[in-house]
């Protein structure tokens, strides 16, 4: 089955889409502020005025300020559409497939503009990119669940723990050097060269 492209809000009910408001509309205030005046000197505070909410409502849907960068809508996406994909079909194959349409929605949905002051912020400050260090294990459990069902192992077994984390690894070194290089290339392909690397390796 071909991976169907969905934008975040589909199959969400009133009450999800207006959480969904809610979150874009504090990442959107953060990047212009950052844009405007680095990083650093962004507060909490600044971004709970320029969205219009309380400072509380920013931590109730991002606990720091480095999660407003990090977190997309695309993981439950990425997460629904593997599921969706032959169980037969390698999960390198079935990466490749669906992280080719989950790169169409996220950076078709982001301007160009952020999509690389993202990635230039994980590589350039440092509580960003060790707060995505500590997200990659989020992303790595999901991919447990997925290969646990395929091989009818464990989800916690070393193996599948080992595999899961290459891949996630595999391509957050793909986004890093995409950054690092002054975002030249394509991130799709420079992902595909990623996983094509981790089945063949060197």
């Amino acid at each position: 089955m071909a991976a169907s492209a969905q934008t975040p809000e589909a199959g969400l009910g009133l009450r999800e889409r207006k959480k969904l408001k809610t979150r874009m509309t504090i990442r959107e205030a953060t990047y212009r502020l950052i844009m405007d005046q680095g990083y650093d000197a962004t507060t909490v505070e600044q971004i709970a005025e320029a969205a219009e909410v309380s400072p509380s409502t920013v931590f109730r849907y991002f606990p720091t300020k480095e999660d407003i960068v990090l977190t997309d809508e695309f993981d439950p996406i990425l997460e629904r559409e593997l599921r969706a994909r032959p169980t037969d079909e390698s999960i390198i194959d079935s990466l490749r497939h669906v992280i080719d349409r989950s790169l169409d929605l996220a950076l078709g949905s982001d301007d160009p503009e952020v999509s690389r002051l993202r990635t230039r912020l994980q590589v350039e400050v440092p509580a960003v990119r060790s707060r995505m260090m500590e997200s990659m294990s989020v992303t790595g459990q999901m991919v447990c669940r997925v290969l646990a069902e395929r091989t009818g192992r464990q989800a916690d077994d070393l193996e599948v723990r080992v595999y899961a984390m290459s891949v996630v690894g595999a391509l957050m070194e793909a986004t890093m050097y995409w950054a690092e290089h002054d975002h030249e290339g394509d991130l799709r392909e420079l992902a595909v060269r990623a996983l094509d690397t981790l089945r063949g390796g060197l």
